[in-house]
């Protein structure tokens, strides 16, 4: 049986440290702070188990519906795309700039049977939300047993 992938809080800190050589870089003259390298970003999941059925919840605002791919099969779903970064314009400085950009992809295995062709997506305010149903046979059954 497949389990859910637990949060490691300790990934982010790759990201920290990203930040942080940029910041030194910057300070001793190596490249400039806001360099053209496009990050890439980790939208945050829910993942969520009914009696009938998984909800997946991913966090991607900021983007358009077009701009995001979810595939799906027995095993697992991967949700990817790309959020696009608006071209610095002459003119501007920017005191901080904190939004991720680049390319996604997230993959969350299933931990039972589902039934992919029924699964059922919608994009709202930023929040991806996708409903898989269980099979048959991971449902939960009631099984009365009499007791003597």
């Amino acid at each position: 049986m497949k389990e859910l992938v637990r949060w490691d809080p300790f990934k982010e800190l790759s990201s920290l440290r990203e930040e942080i050589d940029r910041l030194f870089d910057s300070f001793f003259g190596r490249k400039s702070l806001f360099a053209e390298k496009e990050l890439s970003f980790s939208p945050a999941i829910d993942v969520e188990e009914t009696d009938n059925s998984f909800v997946i919840k991913a966090e991607v605002p900021g983007m358009r519906k077009d701009d995001i791919k979810v595939t799906i099969d027995e095993d697992g779903i991967t949700i990817s795309g790309e959020r696009k970064k608006e071209k610095e314009e002459k003119g501007k400085t920017y005191h901080r700039m904190e939004m991720a950009y680049g390319k996604f992809k997230r993959y969350i295995p299933f931990p039972k049977e589902v039934e992919p062709d029924k699964a059922k997506a919608k994009y709202k305010e930023g929040i991806l939300q996708i409903e898989i149903p269980k099979s048959e046979r991971a449902k939960p059954k009631e099984v009365e047993i009499k007791v003597e």
